[in-house]
């Protein structure tokens, strides 16, 4: 089979048959752990659930398997790789970059079987051109492009099916996975954590609630030289199916190798996007997965695409890490704790076990946010010290600690934005774009 048919896979769509496959997931991870533990065996070892969970023939049976369920199984592992960044295990990071890059789409059968559901046995005499062959796809969907009859250059979001009935059950197997490979404390409770994902995940599975955040902001950005918000199409909209104007653009990792100046220019008005959201908006696009992002060569501007992830910011998590900035800029480091401690960020039982190593984690953030010029991403050894004591803090699961939802929400977009800035090397003045907020808000905390 060649590679251009294993990216053609029909999406398992009725609950018994992503069941089902995630039934065969676990007989094949648990034949595989069952192989390894008796090699392990016999070469005198004792060895660990995780060790004989986590091997490379685990990894691509389960990166397979979720690639091929897609959905919320895969948006979820796509989710938790963005999130945690450098802080996952070597096999678990592996398993998440696999999903990042696997991107099966619907064979022609089942995407004409989904439109015609969608807009009508006829669908096709409403076109001119329509590419069966999708630019994008992703966890949830894919993406063609089409000319319709009165010549509307459109690009056109179709929903994998059984995605929105799956996503309980697919969070619920995927959040067993994360329990029975040890990597999750068993005293750590992640109900909260796991209803406000599913909740999530079916408003992003609503493709009419994504049309309406995508003319809010266009709306918000109309003024705004450096962005561009594709319009959305009405006509071919459905809670399905989200239609919208083709816009081009290149990917914006392409960046990598263009000039210094374009690199920092692109990410300056990332940046200053995400501080809009935060503290002018009150409503933030949470998912930074580089592909939301395209960039136009001849003008300098950016793309924005998917706004499924969009969500209110409450006025406490905005004041929250204003506090946070203003003691960090200030350089106050209790004050920093107090204000980590408030928000969220950092729970009592990590303060009282570990206080020495959050002290010198904040004043490793504090020393690169405190000098004056640009920031640059890509100096990331101060992630290495980060990640140590970081490492250490988590290795105690009685000081684990999960934050609101509204902060992991924010911080997943803005460890992102920062993911990109490194990926480009960028050169940032962060401090400089901070400061205004900083004043017009002094007495907003």
């Amino acid at each position: 089979m060649s590679d251009e048919d294993n990216k053609s896979r029909a999406v398992p769509s009725g609950r018994l048959s992503r069941f089902g496959h995630f039934g065969r997931l676990a007989g094949g991870v648990a034949g595989g752990m069952l192989a390894e533990g008796a090699r392990r065996l016999a070469e005198g070892q004792r060895p660990r659930m995780r060790d004989m969970l986590l091997t490379p023939g685990n990894v691509g049976r389960i990166a397979d398997r979720l690639s091929h369920l897609r959905g919320a199984a895969m948006k979820l592992g796509q989710m938790i790789s963005m999130d945690a960044g450098d802080m996952l295990p070597p096999e678990l990071a592996e398993i998440m970059a696999r999903l990042r890059q696997n991107a099966h789409r619907m064979p022609p059968q089942q995407l004409q079987q989904v439109l015609a559901t969608q807009w009508g046995k006829d669908w096709r005499t409403r076109f001119t051109r329509f590419d069966a062959t999708p630019v994008a796809a992703a966890s949830i969907g894919q993406v063609h492009r089409a000319i319709t009859r009165d010549g509307r250059d459109l690009a056109i979001k179709v929903q994998y099916p059984g995605v929105r009935d799956s996503i309980d059950a697919d969070v619920d197997n995927v959040a067993t996975l994360l329990r029975v490979s040890g990597l999750l404390p068993r005293h750590l409770d992640i109900a909260p954590l796991l209803t406000v994902a599913k909740e999530q995940l079916r408003e992003e599975a609503d493709y009419l609630r994504e049309g309406e955040q995508m003319t809010l902001f266009g709306d918000f950005l109309t003024d705004s030289p450096d962005y561009v918000v594709p319009l959305l199409d009405r006509e071919f909209t459905t809670q399905q199916v989200l239609a919208m104007g083709f816009v081009e653009g290149r990917p914006i990792e392409s960046l990598v190798d263009a000039s210094q100046e374009v690199r920092d220019a692109a990410m300056r008005a990332l940046i200053a996007l995400v501080l809009r959201e935060l503290f002018d908006f009150g409503t933030m696009q949470t998912d930074p997965n580089f592909a939301n992002y395209r960039y136009q060569p001849e003008t300098g501007r950016l793309i924005l695409l998917d706004f499924g992830a969009s969500r209110p910011v409450p006025t406490a998590t905005s004041r929250g890490y204003l506090e946070l900035l203003r003691a960090t800029i200030a350089v106050e480091r209790d004050r920093v704790l107090d204000a980590a401690l408030a928000a969220g960020f950092v729970g009592p039982g990590a303060i009282a076990h570990h206080r020495p190593r959050i002290m010198r984690m904040i004043d490793v953030v504090i020393g690169k946010m405190a000098k004056a010029g640009p920031f640059d991403f890509g100096d990331r050894g101060f992630v290495e010290v980060l990640r140590e004591q970081g490492m250490d803090i988590a290795a105690d699961q009685t000081a684990w600690h999960i934050p609101p939802a509204d902060i992991l929400f924010v911080q997943r977009k803005i460890s992102g934005t920062a993911l990109l800035a490194a990926w480009l090397k960028a050169r940032v003045d962060v401090r400089a774009m901070i400061a205004p907020y900083l004043t017009a808000r002094a007495g907003a905390v």
